[in-house]
């Protein structure tokens, strides 16, 4: 199986072995790190939209492996303020770089990406579309919480919580998700729930996707609650916003009566949909989750790069 020269889109592109290839590539490199796996290799990161965690993971991840770093993360001081098209921007920065890493707001932008540069296009977020390398670290995290998740067993259940319409992280775990034969509990707001696209993938793969009425169930049934936050922009009416986040918050008080082995995941940043007492309970993992991300995206760029 070779992945070198392969673009990262979205993880539909991705079969179900294809995935555990990614998955033992980065549990490889977190038993041996390869301080010089992409020595003399140059990476672009192209953000053109707010990213704390996702880029500093990916330029974490080259410089572990001995690679180097060019990009932007303030669109302001590039010559996409003078006109300059996606295109040309790629066509520019293919000519520097081995590997290109693009964050971008409008849907579909690393695809149009990939069909313009030569170089393996890995996508890091485009709009409410999908968010790949998020959905192998989030896989790989459960994986190592539950490794029955890849191993075979009972179904885990996993919980999706907040804003499932445009939060293309739950969109893309979803996806992958289909292959691990799972069980599916969503609590969203009305207007905000898993896109009908998502929900047919998953009745397609024979999975059971069932809404359920209140985080307090979710908790209670789960294996995995996998949070995300409301967005206040979606909502035109400021009250109603304040009345909705209060049901999709989450403190240590509601965990009392969780099972002892749920963790709670989200893909960071959080804003108050989970208290900050949950951070010194056993079941928050949030953190650790958005620490995996560094391992997953070492090996991603080694598989791109042909170099494992």
């Amino acid at each position: 199986m070779t992945f070198a020269g392969r673009h990262v889109l979205s993880i539909s592109d991705f079969a179900r072995a294809d995935i555990l290839h990614v998955l033992a590539s980065a549990g490889r490199l977190e038993r041996e790190p390869r301080p010089d796996l992409l020595a003399g290799r140059l990476m672009a990161t192209l953000f053109f939209e707010p990213s704390t965690r996702t880029r500093l993971s990916f330029e974490a991840a080259m410089h572990k492996l001995g690679g180097r770093v060019i990009g932007f993360s303030d669109v302001g001081s590039t010559s996409t303020k003078k006109g300059e098209s996606l295109a040309d921007t790629l066509r520019m920065v293919e000519q520097y770089a081995d590997v290109i890493v693009i964050r971008h707001p409008r849907d579909g932008a690393a695809r149009l990406a990939s069909e313009v540069s030569r170089v393996p296009i890995i996508n890091g977020g485009d709009g409410a579309n999908q968010h790949p390398t998020q959905t192998f670290l989030d896989l790989y995290t459960i994986a190592k919480l539950f490794p029955r998740l890849v191993d075979g067993g009972e179904p885990l259940t996993i919980a999706f919580a907040g804003d499932l319409r445009y939060g293309r992280t739950v969109h893309s775990l979803l996806v992958a998700l289909c292959h691990f034969g799972v069980r599916v509990l969503t609590v969203a707001p009305r207007g905000l729930e898993m896109p009908d696209t998502y929900l047919n993938h998953a009745f397609t793969a024979g999975i059971d996707v069932e809404p359920v009425p209140s985080l307090q169930e979710a908790v209670r049934r789960s294996d995995v609650l996998y949070m995300t936050r409301l967005q206040e922009e979606r909502f035109p009416d400021p009250l109603e916003f304040g009345h909705i986040k209060a049901s999709y918050r989450i403190n240590a008080a509601m965990l009392a009566g969780a099972p002892a082995h749920l963790r709670i995941l989200h893909p960071l940043p959080r804003v108050n949909e989970i208290a900050i007492d949950v951070d010194r309970t056993e079941h928050a993992h949030y953190f650790a989750q958005a620490g995996n991300g560094i391992v997953v995206r070492q090996a991603l760029l080694g598989l791109v790069l042909g170099k494992m």
